[in-house]
């Protein structure tokens, strides 16, 4: 079964500016987490919120009207290729973004801090 989707808005840190910066992102549920993807539609770079949430994890999320702090942390473990085709499932369109890279398209959980 695909992984519910939703609409939130991503608020993190700026890794060299600091300031507060935000983006609109699909997030998928993975049990008490949520999941993003940081696909930029198949380009050969990251987007930027990708280097914010490495250089500060801790984040604020949007969804309808509730924000929640939360905390995100790279999936790079075994785990990884079980989301991955949890989100393709939910949303087929990053398959063929990872065909257009040749870079590995990142995800991340957020998880309530």
């Amino acid at each position: 079964m695909a992984a519910p989707r939703h609409t939130i808005t991503l608020t993190t840190t700026g890794a060299r500016t600091g300031r507060r910066r935000s983006a609109e992102l699909y997030a998928f549920e993975d049990g008490d987490r949520l999941v993003v993807v940081g696909s930029r539609g198949g380009s050969a770079r990251n987007p930027a919120w990708i280097h914010n949430l490495r250089a500060h994890p801790e984040v604020s999320v949007k969804r309808g009207r509730d924000v929640t702090d939360m905390v995100a942390a790279e999936v790079t473990d075994a785990d990884r290729d079980r989301i991955w085709d949890l989100v393709v499932e939910a949303f087929p369109l990053y398959a063929s973004y990872q065909k257009k890279t040749k870079r590995t398209i990142p995800l991340f959980t957020l998880t309530p801090a």
